[in-house]
């Protein structure tokens, strides 16, 4: 499982290439693939060279083996991450793994494995990276001298309950550090896995430090299984929103992303769904194509949606102002337009039907106090 990534990266991101719109196709044959969401395994954007193989006559590509997971143990110096983004509601995350095997074909997290040297292709779903020590140091920055505390969140970047946290039980780990801490954390996950963990979100959702939101993108398993293969289903998602309320841990639902003509015809029955499992607030976020993504989605959609390739770009177009993204602050969540404007408005308007978002929960920081080393000496006249 810990084996240096290098011995396991094939040579080869692809077995076709063929272009459609500028596009180069680098299409990995679908045995070699299965059960995975991405198409292709092109290069990075800093690697000097793209890979792409070809049959030679010879049956070559036979020999090929399918793409496994593979875990590798990354030593962090520091693990909360801070932003200065005026789009998002905190200033500062923690992510437990590098790449995700959920294999979102959509996730906007995959540029970042460049900058491993991996593909944010096949290579972002297989290709993992763990940060086993996260605890320990998230426990010494809370005692850092000067330490403030705000809502850490989880699950910005890549999901803190993907698959491998079964094995690995980082999250887990760092969630009982939040909790001995008196800190307020907000999490954001597509899996049902988060229900292990209830023991400790109740606990701390009862002092006002904890709530949830569930990202569920689709109802049509079909459509879930294509986009998101290894995430769990909308069904069980559903179930996890429900058992998350039940256990009195304020949960929202995430209907992201919006992919034009894909998925935006759901938005209220998602929203109906939600609502009706205990959910109590909502968000969305539409489609998002920066760096490698924008290639990824296209072969993506010219596999599943051949039929609606071409309206689909052109309506993602419409909201970046012709381009396919533009991350101009206030723009690049929902983006701008006739189209962006009515699927606000439905969402507003399904939100006020339902009863969702009539307040915002704030977390407090009212019970922080920095967690005790266990070669720290208690105070002496502590109560």
């Amino acid at each position: 499982m810990d084996r240096a990534f290098d011995d396991l990266r094939p040579d080869v991101p692809a077995e076709t290439s063929a272009a459609h719109d500028g596009v180069l196709d680098a299409g990995v044959e679908r045995e070699r693939r299965r059960g995975r969401g991405s198409v292709s395994n092109r290069s990075g954007r800093f690697e000097p060279h793209a890979r792409l193989v070809f049959d030679d006559g010879w049956q070559s590509l036979e020999e090929l083996p399918p793409f496994k997971t593979f875990v590798q143990e990354e030593r962090a110096r520091k693990i909360i991450t801070r932003n200065d983004s005026p789009d998002i509601g905190f200033d500062r995350s923690i992510n437990p793994y590098r790449g995700c095997e959920h294999g979102c074909i959509y996730c906007y997290a995959r540029p970042t494995h460049a900058y491993q040297g991996l593909s944010p292709g096949l290579d972002f779903e297989t290709k993992l990276f763990v940060k086993p020590d996260a605890p320990e140091l998230l426990a010494k920055e809370l005692t850092a001298p000067g330490y403030k505390p705000r809502m850490i969140a989880l699950g910005t970047n890549t999901d803190p309950y993907q698959p491998i946290e079964r094995k690995w039980r980082v999250t887990r780990r760092i969630l009982e550090v939040l909790r001995e801490a008196g800190h307020p954390v907000g999490i954001v996950t597509k899996s049902a896995l988060i229900t292990r963990d209830l023991d400790i979100l109740s606990d701390m959702a009862a002092k006002g430090l904890a709530k949830v939101a569930l990202s569920i993108t689709t109802l049509d398993h079909r459509l879930a299984r294509a986009m998101e293969p290894r995430a769990s289903t909308p069904t069980r998602r559903l179930e996890a929103i429900r058992s998350l309320a039940n256990s009195g841990v304020p949960t929202a639902v995430m209907v992201a992303p919006v992919i034009p003509a894909i998925n935006d015809s759901e938005i209220e029955r998602v929203l109906d769904a939600a609502a009706a499992a205990g959910a109590i607030e909502a968000g969305y976020v539409m489609l998002r194509m920066p760096l490698e993504i924008k290639d990824l989605f296209r072969e993506w959609l010219q596999e599943h949606f051949p039929d609606k390739y071409r309206h689909v770009i052109s309506l993602v177009r419409d909201l970046h102002g012709g381009k396919d993204y533009d991350a101009t602050f206030g723009k690049r969540q929902t983006g701008t337009g006739p189209y962006a404007w009515s699927i606000g408005r439905r969402f507003e308007l399904a939100c006020k039907r339902l009863g969702l978002n009539r307040r915002r929960l704030r977390l407090t920081t009212a019970h922080f106090h920095p967690p005790v080393s266990a070669g720290d000496q208690l105070d002496l006249f502590a109560a």
